[in-house]
């Protein structure tokens, strides 16, 4: 008998895809399977609109260890015995239904794939999106989201040391909220996925299962809100002391000798899991399902399939070993209990009290259509592009009234009431705090050090998705830079509204193309990644906002430095791109013109070799001990980046160089490749011939000290007080309501 519509829309299958697995089957799949289907062809497990794409972003580098989609997260070899792993997730659909819920499990789940690599997790970070922060619901959402965020990361004991926040009425129906984890692998020991031959067992050991998460990933992540009935119970409740226990007891299970494998419970639960591991392993697999232990009675093998309870993990393990590894999960007050096997064959079969319920081939469960895109750009884009931000008059507002409104905007403003929630110093490992350009941490047993950070204007990405996109792995890059870190590797989180539509198809196409350019032309692979599409509400989709998260790396964290200003003399020099008072084509996309005039139009643009020359020679002054500060120029023009600097460092600025007719492009012209340095005067010299020897242009554009922040020695002039009470406490106004 034909499934009904109503069937279909609850796993997120259309008709023809229906017909798809009839084709493939040749037959009409039973109800249990036909679950299985519309979770490993989701797109939050299948990825059936950017496969494709995907492929074509690089992937290759020398010190790649795991690579991309292999895997449940990248692995970088550091050298000395040290690689690093990381990935970038998220959880935006559920932590629209319930943000403490949906933020913590998203937290739980992108640690589960770190540790599942044997990566000892270090340091997470999160990229957040909201409407404006007037609106009450979006203060309900915001405040939840950070609660679970906070509340997962300390109780767990892992330092949130990063990432950033952004607000536009482009998210205010559906916000996004991507969680980035880091770990550390010691010894080169990568623990892999997948079983080594038949009859090796599959062991599930933490939380009991319920009904909590059932159609996830089918439901909450791959569509739209419009099409979400009430699904609070697609969100999963996670519990952070349970998943501390199993960090600890999974890391030490990976030395038994009869542990071959180790994989995440994450979206869709046991089904993606144990049927992804068989097909890793090139096996079949007998799974159990009645042996799986419960926390809720008359559960279905539907519903113990399908459900995403937290804090579980799968492991692979050599049959008459299994003994040391029960003793072990008990030591840590965990239960492990042996549900499958796998075997000779294609198949996985599901069995319910020794009853078959199901037999399907690994393999068409896994291989999820590939859909091919052929959206072309837009007409309404090309006006916003051929918009031309110089006919937008000058503000009634003074240089200083207006310069005091973007500092303390909510995109601009300091996010200390947000990162005073997180413990960013357990594990003692943070050397830089979150609040500047990225965070620094050591690496315990080596002089070395990572820089990691995240970013994103999704704005940008809007006006131009091919050019946002380089220019959001330029900025990512950049920050790293600026701590004297050399960008070695990226992942990524694509979110997107609807695919099926052309805009949404032509900005992930563009999009993709400009993150593989930009990932070129530095050097460094996309080890990881992520792809949330479906992001809309009220029929209208969410900015295209490819977050960009990144990992680099200093050979001696002490040699690193910070965003504040240092020391009253300094000399203030302008590295990069020197169209200091004349940036009309920076005001494409910037947060001024948005702010301020309410328009996001214009033509975004990156030189991206001068980028990639500037950050260079940024990093090689630091390493040689020239550079006091650093701070890249970003959101908000030169004028927010000098005055942050200045506010960091509890010290006053004066730039020499008076704003043109066009004050407002002159201070928050938003121009990628600059970075503003501050130096001693003894060491102009060794800048120069660095920048000489670089091709990058520079430019000594004032001095430290005073208590004042002056622009055209004092044509245009703040006390440092005022900036300091506009940036240090606007966000907190902002979204107090």
């Amino acid at each position: 008998m034909p499934v009904s519509q109503e069937t279909l829309d609850e796993i997120a299958l259309s008709r023809n895809e229906y017909a798809a697995i009839i084709d493939r089957l040749g037959r009409e799949p039973e109800p249990l399977e036909l679950g299985l289907f519309g979770a490993l062809w989701s797109e939050h497990c299948g990825y059936k609109h950017t496969k494709a794409l995907l492929r074509t972003l690089p992937s290759s580098s020398d010190r790649l260890l795991v690579a991309p989609g292999a895997e449940n997260a990248g692995v970088v070899d550091l050298g000395d015995g040290l690689a690093v792993c990381f990935k970038i997730e998220s959880h935006n659909h559920p932590s629209a239904v319930e943000p403490f819920e949906g933020a913590a499990t998203g937290v739980g789940g992108i640690i589960r794939d770190i540790f599942a690599m044997g990566a000892r997790p270090i340091a997470l970070l999160n990229s957040l999106r909201f409407g404006q922060p007037d609106d009450a619901r979006t203060r309900y959402l915001l405040n939840g989201v950070i609660g679970g965020i906070s509340s997962y990361g300390n109780c767990i004991g892992i330092p949130d040391v990063g990432g950033e926040i952004f607000f536009s009425n482009s998210y205010k129906g559906n916000p996004l909220v991507n969680a980035m984890c880091v770990g550390l692998i010691e010894g080169g020991d990568v623990a892999t996925a997948s079983a080594k031959q038949p009859g090796d067992l599959l062991l599930l050991v933490g939380a009991d299962t319920g009904r909590d998460g059932i159609h996830g990933a089918s439901g909450l992540a791959s569509r739209s809100f419009e099409e979400q009935a009430e699904m609070r119970s697609a969100v999963q409740v996670g519990n952070p002391f349970l998943e501390k226990v199993l960090i600890e007891a999974c890391l030490e299970s990976l030395s038994l000798p009869g542990v071959v494998g180790l994989q995440d419970c994450g979206a869709a639960g046991i089904t993606s899991a144990a049927i992804e591991m068989a097909e890793r392993s090139g096996m079949g697999l007998k799974l159990m399902i009645d042996r799986v232990p419960r926390r809720e009675e008359g559960m279905t093998p539907y519903e113990v399939m399908l459900s995403e309870s937290q804090e579980r993990m799968l492991l692979a393990v050599t049959p008459g070993q299994e003994a040391p590894v029960f003793e072990l999960f008990e030591k840590w007050d965990l239960y492990a209990t042996v549900i499958g096997e796998f075997e000779l064959g294609e198949n996985v079969r599901i069995f319910d009290n020794d009853e078959q319920v199901s037999s399907t081939p690994v393999v068409t469960l896994t291989d999820a259509p590939e859909y091919k895109f052929t959206g072309k750009k837009p007409e309404w884009l090309r006006g916003l592009q051929n918009a031309d931000p110089s006919a937008v008059p000058l503000p009634s507002t003074s240089p200083e009234e207006t310069l005091l409104k973007i500092l303390a905007a909510p995109n601009i403003a300091s996010r200390f009431p947000i990162y005073r929630q997180y413990d960013y110093h357990v594990q003692t490992n943070t050397v830089v705090e979150p609040g500047g350009d990225a965070a620094v941490l050591r690496l315990k047993g080596s002089k070395r050090g990572i820089a990691v950070s995240t970013d994103c204007n999704g704005r940008i990405c809007y006006l131009d998705p091919e050019v946002g996109t380089v220019i959001a792995v330029a900025e990512a890059c950049r920050n790293l830079s600026v701590t004297g870190a050399e960008p070695v590797a990226l992942t990524d989180g694509l979110n997107f509204g609807n695919p099926e539509t052309s805009d949404v198809q032509y900005q992930l196409t563009q999009s993709i193309a400009g993150m593989g350019r930009a990932a070129d032309a530095f050097g460094i692979p996309i080890v990881s990644g992520n792809a949330s599409l479906y992001n809309q509400s009220n029929g209208t989709d969410i900015f295209p906002t490819p977050i960009i998260g990144s990992l680099g790396l200093l050979e001696d964290v002490e040699k690193h430095a910070t965003a504040g200003f240092k020391k009253e003399g300094d000399l203030v020099v302008l590295l990069g791109s020197n169209s200091t008072w004349d940036d009309i084509d920076g005001l494409a996309g910037s947060e001024y013109l948005d702010l301020i005039h309410d328009k996001v139009i214009g033509q975004p643009k990156i030189d991206i070799d001068l980028e990639i020359r500037t950050q260079a020679v940024c990093r090689e002054a630091i390493e040689n001990g020239l550079v006091a500060s650093a701070h890249d120029v970003s959101d908000g023009g030169i004028a927010i980046s000098v005055t942050e600097a200045a506010v960091i460092g509890h010290i006053g600025v004066s730039i020499t160089e008076a704003p043109a007719d066009r004050w407002d492009a002159a201070m928050f012209g938003e121009s990628q490749s600059r970075i503003v340095i501050s130096i001693s005067t003894d060491d102009l010299e060794d800048l120069q011939e660095l920048a000489e020897a670089g091709e990058v242009p520079m430019k000594v554009i004032g001095s430290v000290g005073g208590d004042s922040i002056d622009f055209g020695s004092g044509a245009v002039s703040l006390t440092l007080d005022a900036a300091d009470d506009a940036w240090q406490n606007g966000f907190s106004r902002a979204t107090a309501g």
